[in-house]
């Protein structure tokens, strides 16, 4: 039962690490702000299928929504139709493996919403990822340190993870419900939210067959990635499988660079490192790791 739980960590992470070279590809038909909305409506519709089906066939109960949640629940909404619409203006404008490394800097912002705002307490070794991480992210926001030249995209990606970190404090007052059915919730709302945007600015590019690859792709990368790493959490526990998930930016971005075939700049390098070692120190901290929840992407 371990190894399959492992797997399905991992399988969670793969899954997850798709959708940005994925989405870069999607960019050259489909505007950002619509390829947000389907993402999430991918997501969401996709999973009150999973949900419908695991109704039938297994007993499975969950806390429901109380009154006290709402806010929550709304701050979440909105912060799920900003930060995927900022992250796929910054991916059409970056490249593609820069943003999935980017993608780290959500553990900072997690991590400071959380000692700023809900008051707890930051671990040393999460301290220290958090200035590895966020050094890692200035190098990859610099195109060129002899000019002092950045990369605008990265800073709209970097407005995301803020949001999403944001977002995840917002979602762990969440943690008791049903993980399934948060996913559909935001998904659902999130992407109408965004979808509504898109529709009010003239976005939305009738491409049958682009937007149901981007259903798809918003259904698996977004909906079955946070199936499999909640079932995977319920056998390792958060920590160790927080640990596997955490392979998910790198993966994206070897990804990116095989199907692009453009290899990133010495910065990408130096930040990979930076980022490698950060992202080890955050994922292995059980103290700050025992009661955290995956981003509910």
């Amino acid at each position: 039962m371990k190894e399959k739980a492992i797997f399905f960590a991992l399988l969670a992470a793969l899954l997850y690490a798709i959708s940005t070279p994925l989405s870069k590809l999607l960019l050259t038909e489909l505007s950002p702000v619509f390829i947000a909305a389907l993402l999430y409506l991918g997501a969401g519709f996709g999973m009150s299928v999973v949900g419908y089906i695991r109704k039938k066939t297994i007993d499975y109960t969950y806390q429901g929504f109380t009154r006290k949640e709402i806010p929550a629940i709304l701050g979440m909404i909105a912060l799920d139709i900003l930060a995927p619409i900022m992250l796929m203006i910054g991916l059409k404008q970056s490249h593609p493996e820069n943003v999935a490394l980017l993608n780290n800097f959500e553990i900072v912002a997690t991590a400071l919403f959380a000692a700023f705002i809900f008051k707890e307490v930051i671990p040393k070794r999460l301290r220290l990822a958090i200035v590895l991480v966020t050094l890692a992210s200035v190098i990859l926001t610099v195109e060129d340190f002899g000019a002092l030249e950045f990369s605008f995209g990265s800073f709209f990606v970097l407005i995301a993870t803020i949001a999403w970190g944001l977002e995840n404090n917002l979602t762990r007052r969440l943690s008791f419900n049903d993980p399934l059915m948060v996913v559909v919730l935001k998904g659902l709302f999130s992407g109408l939210g965004s979808l509504l945007i898109a529709f009010t600015l003239n976005e939305i590019i009738w491409r049958f067959d682009m937007i149901i690859y981007t259903l798809l792709l918003g259904f698996v990368a977004y909906g079955l990635s946070i199936f499999f790493y909640v079932h995977a959490q319920r056998h390792l526990g958060a920590a160790k499988t927080s640990t596997f998930y955490a392979s998910a930016p790198f993966l994206g971005a070897f990804i990116s660079i095989l199907i692009f075939q453009d290899l990133p700049n010495l910065n990408f390098f130096i930040a990979l490192v930076i980022m490698a070692i950060g992202t080890y120190f955050a994922s292995t901290d059980k103290k700050g790791l025992k009661d955290q929840q995956k981003p509910l992407k």
